[in-house]
Parts: structure tokens; sequence; C-alpha cells
């Protein structure tokens, strides 16, 4: 089976819902791409919570270690660390029963897609959420 991400019109629908985006691996460096796409994001009204252990605030919002740190409910779980770390980052995806597991644009592991999928998550693997918010407008 493929990784088969939902249709353009239902990511839009997703974004217009959200509010809270968890970044993992989000970056304190401004010419990294984790760091330009959440400052994106942020701009654009949405409130980004930072999960990277190695830094201590990104953004003007102090970081946290992992998911499991986070307070409160979080809409989507944007994942910027390489696809072998996808399956660990999923795991710690459904202790906080987030809404949406999204990887970033090149990211993608099928087994998690798959497993996530089955246990009735939105999933979305291989896209940029900032494009797709631009394209969703």
């Amino acid at each position: 089976m493929a990784i088969n991400n939902p249709s353009r019109e239902e990511i839009g629908k997703i974004l217009k819902k959200a509010k809270r985006i968890a970044v993992v691996g989000l970056s304190d460096k401004p010419d990294r791409t984790s760091y330009m796409v959440s400052q994106a994001m942020q701009n654009a009204g949405y409130e980004i919570i930072p999960v990277n252990p190695t830094v201590d605030e990104v953004l003007g919002v102090k970081a946290v270690k992992n998911l499991r740190d986070i307070e409160g409910h979080v809409d989507i779980v944007n994942v910027f660390r390489r696809s072998e770390f996808l399956p660990e980052v999923a795991n710690e995806f459904e202790e906080i029963d987030a809404d949406v597991f999204w990887a970033q644009l090149g990211l993608s592991h099928e087994e998690t897609f798959t497993s996530l999928e089955e246990k009735g998550y939105t999933v979305i693997m291989d896209r940029c959420i900032k494009v797709e918010h631009a394209m969703t407008k």
C-alpha cells in the first residue's frame, strides 16, 4: 500500500480548523527550513509549539523536550525529523492523542502511515504545511 494523503480540499479543512501546531525538530536557526516554515505558520495565526530537547526557545516560544511535555490539546504534529525517526515520533503522537500527524516534504514512512491510519488518525506525509496552507487560502 502506498501513502495516500488526504485531498487538497481535506487538507484545507484541516488547516482551517487547526489552531495549535507542535513542531518536532524545530531548529532555532533562522536559515533552517523548519524555522522558516514554522515562522510563516506563526505569522498566519497558528500557535507554534517547538519540540526539541536541544533548544530553549524558538520564535519567542519556550521549547518542550518531547510531545508528552505539551499541556493541552494539539491539533497538528508537524515533523521535521528524518524518515527513520517517524515511528518513534508516531508513538509519542499516539500518547498525546493529537488530531493530525504531518511529516514534512521529503519525509515518509509507509508502515507508520498505515499504522496510524488504521487507528483512525489523519496522516499527511511528504507535504510542506506552509505550501499547503498557501494553496488552500
